[in-house]
């Protein structure tokens, strides 16, 4: 049973719906307008790094990356 993600096209509320079985009219949960539609959601991925640290974003958007990383400076 998937959860999907709504925007609302009337008052731009997002919201969750969990969806039982086949697809269904889904209406606003803050407006009650038919006018919503699903979006892509976002997810967060927590990956192993070596010697243990973790990593709880991608390349780039955390101190434990960034720490590690090497300076660009010579010597």
């Amino acid at each position: 049973m998937p959860i999907y993600e709504y925007v609302c096209g009337t008052c731009g509320a997002r919201f969750e719906h969990l969806i039982l079985g086949a697809p269904e009219d889904v209406a606003c949960q803050a407006c009650g307008s038919r006018s919503v539609r699903r979006v892509v959601s976002v997810f967060a991925v927590r990956r192993q790094e070596a010697a243990g640290d973790v990593a709880p974003c991608g390349p780039g958007c955390c101190r434990l990356q960034s720490a590690t990383a090497p300076s660009g400076t010579a010597g």
